[in-house]
């Protein structure tokens, strides 16, 4: 048992020591086919750690000589384990579809980086998830944003180049906020620990509500600029919009996700509802996602370039996992931690869909999509399933996540709620839904266009398929999964 414990940290270990080995060789092949089968390997001792899970509930794994609160921990609950898979799964899909094409993008003696930067990326990502350790979640949040940055900039252009500074200027800015938190939390307490800072604030909170409230603001500032929250979203849609199309997809599929997380167990893992019923944090919160969900979807409606389009659908996206955490109650939370898969799911597809139109076109405008359909057929149908999803058609889990949101607010009592969801849902439509009819119909949009003459072969849409078909079985198999989550909610 304890060897399966152990897996959560070996998986890290695994990424960051082949991260180390592969710029040192000399075969690009070779560096390929190492990160397709550490990838692999980490996705199944990830599994392996889910089922664990499974059977002891949660567990917590000792790094080190030092039990907590005085050692470094990775505390594993259902919460954990399903993001985690999420974000292994999502990294070897988007390294098996980057292992066929990244070098078009970027420049041959840097794809060795790429595939060192994804890997550094996703362990500093599963650190931040699995951590029990304030200070070392921090270590982890800094190490994926410097490998996020490399992600941007790799394709060496100056729009690149613009989009990464922005990224880096406002994250550090987060990052220091989160330093702060820290620094407030640990001056109170005396702990790095999760849990025994969650125990000692419960004792010390009169006389002491100030810097509660002063540390509660930082982190919800801090984690809100790196997850994208409405209005600190600003530097998402220049990142994911300019980067390569494999890196578009795993900063959106989960790069932005790790914070949220983190975010979550802060604040009902460390300070509680007993404290936080007392501020207005989860108010904030819930005004910022559903300012989110409408105006990212605002701001994507009128974009006429598709994968910057796709970029701000995040931000409205993030808005919903905001909105269930700002409900406060228990369904609210797990529906939030559901869409985190979701989205990371669906997005991550989308992003992929939207990268393999502007390689096999050249084009990146909406318009120039007409017809693409016929062009490309499999590649658009994977799109439109990602769009049904977003815009909540019944059964595919974006509908099952809104349906839920709209249960939530129900259970808090505040029916008008439902009005925000409806409004955001119809949005959603009204720009992914002429994108898939233009694609698919109209005969003005068929003519000259070849039956798939600019499909890619089938080996390089399997990522894509694959990523379809386990966001479709996520929206069928909500039950248990949401029922799996919320069986972790009453511990937090």
């Amino acid at each position: 048992m304890q060897g399966l414990h152990l897996m959560s940290l070996l998986s890290i270990l695994v990424l960051m020591i082949t991260a180390f080995v592969m710029p040192v060789m000399k075969n690009r092949q070779l560096v390929t086919r190492i990160s397709l089968a550490t990838m692999g390997a980490v996705l199944l001792m990830l599994i392996l750690v889910a089922v664990d899970v499974a059977n002891v509930e949660r567990y917590t794994a000792t790094i080190g000589h030092y039990d907590a609160p005085f050692g470094i921990t990775f505390d594993i609950g259902p919460i954990e384990a399903v993001v985690g898979i999420l974000f292994a799964f999502v990294s070897s899909m988007v390294v098996w579809y980057a292992s066929f094409g990244i070098h078009k993008e970027i420049k041959e003696n840097r794809v060795k980086l790429f595939f060192t930067l994804i890997h550094l990326l996703l362990a500093s990502l599963l650190g931040i998830v699995f951590t029990s350790d304030l200070f070392n979640s921090f270590v982890f949040i800094e190490v994926s944003t410097l490998a996020a940055c490399g992600l941007i900039a790799i394709k060496d252009k100056p729009e690149n180049i613009k989009a990464t500074m922005k990224y880096l200027i406002l994250s550090s800015l987060g990052s220091g906020l989160v330093l702060m938190g820290i620094a407030y939390l640990y001056s109170m307490t005396g702990h790095l620990n999760m849990r025994a800072i969650h125990e000692t604030l419960q004792v010390s909170v009169v006389g002491n509500e100030k810097a509660i409230l002063v540390s509660l603001t930082m982190f919800t500032i801090g984690l809100g600029i790196k997850a994208a929250m409405f209005p600190l979203h600003v530097w998402l849609p220049d990142a994911h919009a300019s980067a390569p199309g494999p890196s578009s997809a795993i900063l959106s599929g989960i790069v932005i996700k790790a914070p949220v997380v983190l975010l979550f167990k802060v604040l009902f893992m460390i300070y509680g509802q007993e404290i936080l019923k007392d501020t207005v944090i989860l108010n904030l919160i819930l005004i910022f996602g559903a300012t989110g969900m409408i105006m990212g979807s605002l701001f994507a409606r009128v974009q006429t370039d598709l994968k910057r389009m796709v970029a701000y659908s995040s931000v409205a996206q993030m808005g919903y996992i905001f909105f269930g955490f700002g409900l406060g109650n228990a369904m609210g939370m797990a529906i939030a931690i559901y869409h985190i898969l979701a989205h990371g799911l669906t997005k991550s597809c989308l992003f992929l869909s939207v990268s393999s139109f502007i390689e096999q076109t050249g084009f990146r405008e909406i318009d120039k999509m007409r017809g693409i359909g016929r062009e490309m057929p499999i590649t658009l149908a994977i799109f439109s399933l990602g769009g049904l999803s977003m815009v909540g058609i019944p059964m595919l889990p974006g509908f099952v996540s809104k349906w839920n949101l709209a249960l939530a607010a129900i259970e808090r009592g505040q029916i008008f709620l439902l009005l925000i969801i409806l409004a955001s849902s119809l949005l959603n439509v009204s720009y992914y839904f002429p994108i898939i009819i233009n694609g698919y119909f109209g005969n003005s949009n068929l003519e000259g266009k070849i039956y798939k003459s600019k499909m890619k072969p089938v080996k390089e849409l399997v990522p894509l398929i694959l990523l379809s078909v386990m966001m479709v079985l996520v929206g069928f198999g909500s039950g248990p999964i949401l029922d799996w989550i919320a069986s972790a909610i009453p511990s937090l």
